[in-house]
Parts: structure tokens; sequence; C-alpha cells
């Protein structure tokens, strides 16, 4: 069974369904002003790769995720452009779609606009405000978190540790702590058209009741796993907390599922530094080698990205082709035992791994072993059509997981290609060697197609 840390009781534990059949998840999704960078997308990969673990064992997921398209950021990047809120945030939101699919990230089932939900957030408003967990104010609607008996479990933080403000005015609603979160925001003139009525006043929601309104809405009262990245604890899911367990009463959340930052050598990500990057900053590298570097530290430590470490990446990517081409390549009859034990081994040390708190250091090393030897089986000529079949069918069955295989090379010779490579081979089953190699060096030089001879025979590649 999958054991996951929980970051509110901080101890690795078992997970699963709490009605035994399906797992609900609900992703912080991005704030849509700009492109997503690439620490962002870390945390969206490595949430997808506990969303296909969790199917791969068989479960079935309902995963929702939330689009933040009105937020102080995006009603001021609007308006610097001069185009409507929902004009300016529907381009970075579709951007967004597009860098899940490059990296291979499945969609959420359901994808929730915070701006779709603002009658769920104004029920949830009202109702905290009935019950006395909240207040009115001159500037909108507060959360008392001192009404929150246990506030700051997730976040480990005492609320006598935060600092107080002065209630100024009783009369006028003014914000009684400084600490107090707003649940609503009264309308003003830099907001423009921006705004929503409400019982309260008309203005937008606060970013924190977006949340729970809407992982309430779309999947009940108890969510099994709440996942984001590690600076979103403190405060937007301490206040989660805060609000949603106000509302109905009880706990919301089971586990709680948090990812470590991406630095850059060394250094916190910042267009000052000029060592910020978008997908799109990283054209000439595959997504598939992004996705891979995203596993090779585990996702409760930092990854320190640098553009080396993404070079490298790719020439694992390389590998991988390679690998895969070289399993195609086999066609030798009979049977192995070799393979089929190799095979045994690395399903028991990637599942081992995954299981223990998503491993994926202690997996991908296990998998490169796996890769040492069996091309080692491979160049022997040891591995037959069917052991080169139960290899592929393994790559095939934890790519849903990994996704960052490729198996379908259409790549083929040409006329002209396959003549010089049946030359060559000729030459070389009747020793002519200097032809041999004079046609080789031809393939290479003139078509890029570069021949290597093995035990079981001779493979190409395009270079």
């Amino acid at each position: 069974m999958l054991r996951l840390y929980n970051t509110l009781s901080r101890k690795i534990e078992e997970i699963a369904p709490s009605d035994g059949r399906e797992f609900k998840i609900y992703n912080c999704g991005p704030t849509v002003y700009d492109y997503a960078h690439i620490g962002n997308l870390r945390t969206f990969t490595l949430q997808d790769l506990l969303n296909r673990y969790l199917r791969f064992h068989g479960f079935r997921v309902k995963l929702v995720m939330n689009v933040t398209d009105v937020d102080d950021k995006t009603i001021k990047r609007s308006a610097e452009r001069g185009l409507p809120l929902n004009e300016f945030t529907s381009k970075y939101a579709q951007e967004f779609l597009k860098d899940l699919d490059a990296l291979g990230i499945l969609r959420p089932d359901k994808l929730v606009y915070a701006t779709q939900e603002i009658p769920e957030m104004v029920k949830i408003i009202s109702a905290l405000i009935d019950k006395g967990f909240a207040y009115k104010a001159t500037d909108g609607v507060y959360f008392d978190i001192k009404k929150s008996g246990d506030y700051g479990k997730l976040s480990k933080l005492k609320l006598k540790k935060l600092k107080s403000g002065v209630r100024l005015n009783v009369d006028s609603y003014e914000k009684n702590t400084a600490s107090d979160f707003a649940l609503w925001k009264a309308w003003q003139e830099s907001d423009g058209s921006v705004f929503w009525s409400a019982p309260f006043g008309k203005g937008r929601p606060g970013w924190h009741i977006e949340c729970s309104a809407m992982s309430l809405k779309h999947l009940g009262k108890v969510i099994d796993i709440h996942g984001g990245g590690v600076d979103l604890v403190f405060p937007h899911h301490e206040n989660e907390i805060a609000q949603s367990e106000s509302f109905t009463g009880s706990p919301v959340v089971r586990h709680w599922f948090h990812s470590n930052h991406l630095i850059v050598e060394g250094r916190k990500m910042s267009k000052s530094l000029g060592n910020y990057y978008t997908l799109r900053d990283l054209s000439g590298y595959s997504a598939r080698a992004l996705r891979l570097l995203f596993f090779s530290a585990h996702y409760r430590d930092e990854l320190d990205f640098s553009l080396v470490s993404l070079a490298n990446a790719e020439k694992t990517i390389k590998g991988f082709d390679e690998f895969v081409q070289k399993l195609s390549a086999c066609k030798a009859s009979g049977g192995t035992l070799e393979a089929g034990q190799l095979v045994k081994e690395a399903e028991e040390v990637f599942g081992g791994s995954l299981d223990d708190d998503l491993g994926t250091p202690k997996m991908l090393a296990g998998l490169h072993g796996f890769f040492r030897d069996a091309n080692k089986l491979i160049d022997s000529g040891k591995v037959t059509l069917g052991g080169a079949k139960e290899i592929l069918s393994f790559l095939e069955r934890i790519n849903s997981v990994l996704g960052v295989f490729r198996f379908d090379f259409s790549d083929k010779l040409s006329k002209e290609e396959e003549k010089l490579v049946s030359m060559r081979e000729k030459a070389r089953k009747e020793k002519d060697y200097k032809k041999s190699d004079e046609l080789r060096q031809r393939l290479l030089k003139e078509h890029k197609i570069q021949l290597d001879d093995t035990a079981g025979g001779f493979r190409w590649k395009r270079i």
C-alpha cells in the first residue's frame, strides 16, 4: 500500500480513499496572470505522478483543480493591458493547459474557474457571518481567526505569535486583528468593472475562500488528498482549513500533500536575477527531459535546477529512446529466463520505491540499473523477440506513471538509404571490410544515419 507524508501529522501514513473506492483529490491550480514558471510546473508534475500512480494501483480518482482568474494580480495586469479581466485571464489559462499537455500531465477531471463559482463563495461567507466566525468591515468581510480554536495546526504556527493589530472603530466593523484574513473585498475604483453583488456589499472574493468553495462544491465535505506547493502551507492552506471547518463543523481534508521548492543553481528563481524560466524559455529541450528532471529529487526535497542538469536529463531521454529502439530490433526466436528475471526485479524496485512516499530517486536508480543489465543482454544477443516484448510491456506499464518513454518510432529508411544499408550489410558478410566501412561512413556523412553492429545483428539510428 502507498505510504505518503502528511503535512498535517508530520508523519508518513498509509493512504486509502475514505469510501474505499475513489480518491477525491483537490489540487491548487494556477493564478492566470502570466505564464507558469518551471517551479509551478514541477509542483503540477509531482501531483500528476501521485494521480497516475493511484490509477496505476487500480483506484478511481476524481481530481479537481481550480483556476484563480480573479485576484489582485489578475485585476492589476488586465488593467495595465487595457483588457477585460476574462479576456486577459483566458489567454493564460489556455497557455497553462498547453503546458500541462506538453509535460504529459493528465488534465484534471474537473477544472474549475473562480469567477464561475462566486454564488458558492457568497453562500459560505454568509454562513460564516451568521455563525460568528466572520465579521463585516468597511473594506470587506474578514475571518476572525480567534474564533478558530486550532488555527495553525497545519503550519504549526501558534496563534499568540501572530502579530495583532488594533481595532479602531467597533461600530464601523474595522478589521479586528492584523492576522484576520479577507473573505470578501469591497469594491474600489481600481477594480473597475470587476465586482459581484452580495448581501454584504458589492465586491469580489478573497483568494482563500475560492478554494474552500470549489473543493466543497465539487468533492463534498471530505477530501482524501489536498495538494499544493510547500509555499501554500501558510497562509493559504491554513486559512482554507479555518474557513472550511468552521463552515462544515468537521475536518475536511484527510491528507495534505506538499512538494518543495525548485531553486536555480542554489538561488531562488527570480526575473531580476535572470534565472527565471517558463517552458517557452526551454524550447531547445524536450518536455520529457524536464519531466524526468523533476523526478530526480524527492518531492519533499528542493530541486536545484540548472541548464546542465537539464542537458544531462536530455541525454538520459535519448538513451531511453535508443534502448526502446534496440528492443524493437530484437528478432531472434526462442526464450530466455534472464529478461524475465530482470523485469521481475525491476518491477519490485519500481513499486517498492514509489509505495514508500513516492521515492523517485530510488526508483530512477533502480531503472538505470535495469537498463544497464538489459543492454548487456541485448548486446550479447541474449534477448529474443519474446524477451524484448516482455521488457517493452514492462516499460509501457510504468510509463503510465512516469510519462517519459517513447514507443512510436515510425521513422523509416528511404529507398536510397535502404539500398546503401543493404549494400553495406552484403559487403560486411562477404568480409569486404573496406567497402563496408566506406558505405558506413557515407550513411553517416550524407544521411546522418549511424550503424551499430552487435551480436544480434546491426542497428541503425538517426543522429
